[in-house]
């Protein structure tokens, strides 16, 4: 059986007996049919970056075809702050291979991520999905590789102190239930994820443990495996939804902000990825990490003062990164160093010797396996945007792939020690308004080969200002309760 069909736990490829990029309309209905599903959701992301939907019915076969077979309309001015309300009909189309079962309806439910379309049945430019295909499309071209990423997902869960077996403030790394609490949720929104078509690699209790004003502050991780760009971001948004939805139903708070209460640790969403050509992982060769990967970690440094406004949304992002901490603020990369913008974790090389020295009655032939390594970018939160945030990413790595400069600007911002001293290192903006005036002074570099289009640069550098943040950490020096009012502001971010 094919290995993307064997033990994978969406009900769809369990049924049809075929990988999920297989499923054709008449898949579609025959599950419908076979299943007793009763309504249809169409959902899609917002220019805000969240969850959309609307709802069907299934009134008869005719409709349901129909449905399938032509998409629907939508206002696009009510989904997208920078679509003109003269000229905002759009439709959405589904994409066969992201159906799932809702598995929070009480009638059951097909759900389809679904693409937008203009009056002329062309792909919307400036929507969040064709922006991450226009710019994996032009990638591959132009270079032949295909980006794979995976984000680690953190968030915070809010409830009620429980005073059996106390949380242990900034303790809670990889603490297991009675000591961390809300494992369950956890695992159950992990669950659901892989059920709906998101690759979970694993999920964890994080350090952040607070408690304050009666509240207790839980913080949680859950990391995926690599997928092709544009299927990263999608997992993402829709892990963002599960969880909520599941916190939702025990009655639980959750927040992916970058920072909840100040002093303590913030959430991010750290963004890995990985270069791949015919199969193989191009990011190490025999003498290790690679020029490929090099000059991608590159790319990624030298459009990190832009990328930022993909990456960090809200004037709480730059709360996170400050000095001092893991989030980082200097432009570096380094091995395995948690204070970097670029981190290279390990990767599985040379290592094949474990299995036997902790399995002694394991044979000595060791699999062959396409190799691990990946390069993390740290700065990103859970304010991103995330397709506008992949998007720039693989226009960054077009951008270190082909810039001439690549290995030595590389090799210029290697650091071996603690890279929160930022001794003669460019620093990250340190406010929504710098992110913006940075992504303007990169535009060119976004907009090239009409990925990007310029009025989504000029609508997201506008907004990215009206937060007024210019000088904030001067503004709100000393200043706890508008510190306080500011962190409740944008609690439910992303």
């Amino acid at each position: 059986m094919d290995d993307q069909v064997k033990l994978n736990p969406n009900k769809l490829v369990q049924f049809l007996n075929k990988p999920p990029e297989d499923f054709t309309k008449q898949d579609i209905i025959t599950f419908i049919e076979k299943n007793n599903i009763k309504m249809l959701n169409f959902r899609y992301t917002g220019g805000d970056g969240r969850l959309k939907t609307l709802n069907f019915v299934i009134n008869s076969m005719a409709h349901l075809d129909h449905i399938l077979s032509t998409g629907e309309r939508v206002d696009g001015s009510n989904l997208f702050s920078y679509i003109d309300a003269a000229s905002s009909d759009f439709y959405v189309f589904p994409r066969y291979k992201t159906a799932f079962v809702n598995p929070f309806t009480d009638v059951p439910t097909l759900d389809l991520l679904c693409s937008y379309y203009t009056r002329e049945g062309r792909p919307l430019e400036s929507s969040p999905e064709n922006i991450v295909k226009k710019a994996h499309n032009i990638l591959k071209k132009r270079t032949g590789f295909t980006l794979e990423a995976l984000g680690e997902l953190e968030y915070y869960l809010l409830s009620e102190v429980d005073a059996i077996y106390p949380i242990i403030e900034q303790k809670g790394y990889h603490e297991s239930h009675p000591f961390s609490k809300w494992g369950a949720i956890r695992r159950e929104a992990m669950q659901l994820i892989s059920e709906i078509g998101g690759q979970v690699k694993y999920g964890h209790a994080e350090v952040g443990n607070i408690i304050h004003d009666d509240i207790e502050m839980v913080q949680h991780e859950i990391e995926f495996l690599p997928a092709p760009v544009k299927d990263a971001a999608d997992q993402l948004v829709l892990a963002k939804w599960v969880i909520r939805e599941v916190a939702y139903k025990y009655n639980l708070e959750v927040s992916y902000a970058p920072k909840i209460i100040v002093g303590h640790a913030g959430s991010g969403m750290h963004i890995h990825s990985r270069l791949v050509k015919d199969g193989k992982n191009m990011m190490v060769d025999k003498n290790g990490l690679s020029d490929t990967a090099k000059k991608l970690i590159a790319g990624y440094l030298q459009m990190a003062p832009s990328l930022t406004a993909f990456a960090n949304t809200v004037p709480t992002s730059f709360v996170r990164l400050v000095p001092h901490q893991e989030a980082p603020t200097c432009i570096c990369w380094g091995d395995r160093n948690r204070s970097v913008l670029v981190r290279v974790p390990l990767g599985w090389l040379g290592v094949d010797n474990m299995i036997k020295d902790a399995n002694p009655n394991e044979p000595d032939e060791v699999t062959e396996h396409m190799d691990t390594q990946t390069v993390e970018l740290r700065s990103p939160d859970g304010s991103a945007n995330i397709h506008q945030l992949m998007a720039g990413m693989t226009v960054a790595a077009l951008h270190g792939l082909e810039s001439p400069d690549s290995l030595k600007i590389a090799r210029d911002l290697y650091v071996t020690t603690d890279a929160s001293k930022c001794q003669g290192l460019k620093r990250l903006p340190a406010s929504c308004y710098e992110a913006a005036e940075m992504l303007l002074k990169d535009r060119e570099i976004y907009e090239k080969h009409g990925i990007f289009p310029p009025p989504m640069i000029d609508k997201l550098a506008s907004d990215l200002k009206a937060h007024n943040d210019k000088d904030l950490s001067e503004k709100l020096f000393g200043n706890a309760d508008a510190l306080k009012e500011l962190v409740n502001q944008f609690i439910h971010c992303g």
